[in-house]
């Protein structure tokens, strides 16, 4: 049965995953981005018997899950893809789905993450990025890895077709309150899990306060900067490595965009907005 860790891109979805590798699988709770790989990105090709072709991603989800499930373990898996069916293919089901981890974030925020994972040479690219209803991600295209085709649509789309399914188990935490209070928004993450996977177990106090202390985002950032982080991507204009750990903490759309950029963001997103909590 799968766990899935869902968001739209540049989230917070690789600080819930090191969390998770942290506290479950890691001696004391220390962080060791060695096993940052233990959850994987879904979907991909290791989890396809057969090639996949493009525009053909969603003729392979069924098939996969079930692969998955057939292995009797409980498995953690990242996606940015939507909850959607496309072509009469749901992109996952009950029976494979043992809950999800959702995690969402401001899109003001988001917005600057974008522009420097996509090397966007401005704002008003990235925002048209986040409202394509139809955006389909795949890997460079030159690698021609359709496998890892995620179908995320727009981002409203994107985290509305997770909160608005009643057939799985779910856990939404924002990443602003990964930020203001680490302790209670972990704390809500773990004890989600333990009863997914039926654990009995209390929190060990000593594994959380490492696994958030060694996965906090300086941590995290100090760790791409001695070269151990491998999730990077690469400029498509002079193949630099592009900073993965860009802002974090230190983002702020307040001091990021121009006003008219506020101003268009505030307005589109205001219902949005106002659901979440987030401040105009």
């Amino acid at each position: 049965m799968i766990i899935w860790i869902a968001s739209y891109p540049k989230s917070g979805n690789t600080w819930v995953r090191s969390f998770v590798i942290a506290y479950y699988f890691c001696e004391n709770g220390i962080f060791d981005v060695n096993k940052l790989n233990l959850i994987q990105d879904y979907p991909n090709k290791q989890f396809f018997k057969e090639t996949v072709k493009k525009n053909e991603i969603h003729k392979h989800w069924d098939s996969s899950q079930k692969n998955i499930c057939n292995e009797k373990k409980v498995k953690f898996l990242k996606t940015h893809n939507s909850l959607i069916t496309a072509f009469g293919n749901d992109f996952t089901k009950p029976e494979y789905s043992l809950g999800v981890i959702h995690v969402i974030r401001d899109p003001r925020n988001i917005i600057t993450s974008l522009k420097n994972h996509y090397d966007f040479e401005t704002y008003e690219r990235a925002l048209k990025f986040m409202q394509d209803e139809n955006k389909i991600l795949e890997d460079y295209p030159h690698l021609k890895n359709y496998a890892k085709t995620n179908i995320i649509n727009s981002w409203r789309i994107n985290y509305q077709s997770w909160m608005s399914n009643k057939n799985f188990r779910r856990l939404t935490i924002r990443y602003e309150d990964m930020i203001k209070d680490p302790h209670q928004t972990f704390k809500k993450l773990v004890v989600f899990i333990n009863t997914l996977m039926r654990f009995k177990d209390k929190i060990d106090p000593k594994k959380f306060s490492n696994a958030i202390e060694t996965t906090n985002f300086k941590s995290l950032q100090d760790i791409e900067n001695q070269g151990k982080f491998s999730e990077n991507v690469y400029s498509l204009k002079d193949n630099k490595k592009i900073k993965f750990f860009y802002q974090g903490p230190e983002n702020d759309w307040k001091k990021n965009l121009d006003e008219n950029m506020i101003k268009k963001m505030n307005e589109y997103y205001k219902k949005d907005l106002k659901f979440f909590r987030y401040e105009n």
